[in-house]
């Protein structure tokens, strides 16, 4: 049952339409005047408002208006009275859902609502179901550039766009936003066919998009269906569009301005109703100014585009991540998720992953499967991750799996004495020390950072003059 605030000055109308509702288990409130009205909104949130056209402080156009401007998410179905139709229609083309002429039949009315409520529930449904979608996607995150993007996905998703392009660097995710496109979309019963531009030969990709007629090019020894009739009625996703050849373009604008194709050899033209989500990492603009890809088509295409944040942009979703992911391989190797120390989850966030999440995922995977259900610590992190980034002084935890000896730590610990050792035998010159190990006094001096080595054997200031401590 639902909550209902009748809004109308007619006090004998509230109180036998408040008998009648609360009869039938709804909740019911009354208000007098649009003021009184516009205040119980705000404080009961109902779920249906019975809004009179004529108020004694204010119109109930206006108060629609308001009710509108305040995003409530309340259906309203608008009262008036003979002679007010052409107001009352004016109130359904402002958001109203329904409208009522006095005298109304009150078993009329209860089925008017009955209607409304339950298409507001559906909706209500179909909107957790697409919330349900894209957080099955993968696409975790709670940065404000994240929200924004989930956001926008469920917009375009629920929308009946046909082109949308989705941009973003290598490993950002453009296949998941692309399939929880399809997933919160309205085509989520229909096929997903993805296609990725650059690994097919180029003598291939046509048959491949609009299929083949037995016989009409050398190795066509059956008919092939292409992926465009595959897709009908439901999304395809052409995965690095950029790559798509320069002829191959212009067939692919065809079918997109009319929805129509000709497989290769074929003597009729075809028709599919298909969503086109198309991704790249280049800039399409700058390539349709110097002519490597259709300008035409890359504004058929850009009808809603979407940019993918990078991850070094993300700042605390790298952790959520990493739990996502750790949760996720440890179910696949039927293990523990690993666990990373506070240095080491430090060193993660201040990396700039120039991979994007594909790095970071194919990171926790290996750690999962060398150290399963272990703490990895810091020495245990890739050379090159934790030489780019701002790192803290570390301890030298180290995964220590199923209890087994360590050979990340004991390689750490070799590593500290060969260079205590390199800086006794230099006096402490840190610059000497690094030469004798073959490294840059850059690299030195991230990995004395790394090691926790500081004071006993000297110190290096920015201008690059070494003196002992």
């Amino acid at each position: 049952m639902a909550s209902i605030l009748i809004i109308d000055d007619e006090s004998n109308l509230v109180r036998s339409l408040t008998f009648a509702l609360e009869d039938e288990g709804h909740a019911v409130h009354g208000a007098g005047t649009a003021a009184a009205g516009l205040h119980a909104a705000a404080q009961l949130q109902p779920d249906l408002i019975l809004l009179d056209l004529k108020l004694p402080d204010m119109s109930g156009l206006d108060v629609l208006e308001v009710l509108k401007a305040q995003q409530t998410s309340a259906q309203v179905i608008m009262i008036s009275a003979h002679g007010d139709t052409r107001a009352a229609v004016k109130a359904v083309k402002l958001g109203a859902a329904d409208y009522i002429t006095k005298p109304f039949d009150l078993d009329d009315l209860s089925m008017t609502i009955r209607a409304i409520l339950e298409r507001r529930q559906m909706a209500v449904e179909l909107a957790f179901h697409r919330s349900e979608a894209l957080r099955e996607s993968g696409l975790l995150g709670e940065s404000p550039a994240m929200r924004e993007l989930v956001t926008t996905i469920e917009r375009v998703a629920a929308s009946n766009v046909m082109r949308i392009l989705v941009l973003g660097e290598s490993g950002t995710g453009k296949a998941l936003v692309a399939r929880a496109i399809h997933s919160a979309s309205p085509r989520a019963a229909g096929p997903f066919i993805e296609v990725n531009c650059a690994s097919l030969p180029e003598q291939l990709i046509e048959a491949e998009l609009f299929g083949a007629e037995k016989g009409s090019y050398t190795g066509a020894h059956q008919r092939r269906v292409g992926l465009v009739a595959l897709a009908d009625k439901g999304t395809l996703f052409l995965d690095e569009i950029g790559e798509l050849p320069l002829p191959l373009q212009a067939k692919l604008l065809h079918f997109l301005e009319n929805g129509q194709y000709r497989p290769i050899g074929g003597g009729r033209t075809q028709s599919a109703d298909v969503r086109v989500v198309a991704a790249t990492n280049r800039d399409l603009a700058a390539a349709a100014s110097e002519g490597g890809f259709r300008e035409d088509l890359y504004f058929r295409l850009n009808v809603i585009d979407l940019n993918i944040p990078p991850l070094r942009e993300r700042g605390a979703d790298v952790l959520a991540l990493i739990a996502h992911f750790s949760s996720e391989f440890a179910r696949e190797e039927r293990t523990r998720p690993i666990v990373l120390s506070p240095d080491a989850q430090q060193a993660l966030l201040a990396y700039r992953w120039p991979g994007n999440v594909r790095e970071l995922r194919n990171l926790i995977e290996r750690f999962t499967i060398l150290y399963p259900g272990g703490q990895i610590g810091l020495a245990a992190l890739p050379r090159e991750l934790v030489e780019t980034g701002a790192v803290p002084t570390p301890t030298l935890a180290a995964p220590q799996p199923n209890g087994m000896p360590n050979i990340e730590d004991a390689l750490a610990r070799t590593e500290r004495e060969l260079m205590l050792t390199a800086l006794r035998e230099a006096s402490g010159h840190k610059g000497q020390a690094a030469g004798r190990l073959g490294i840059s006094r850059h690299a030195f001096k991230r990995r004395l950072q790394r090691l926790g080595i500081s004071g006993a054997a000297g110190t290096f200031d920015d201008n690059g003059d070494d003196s002992q401590a």
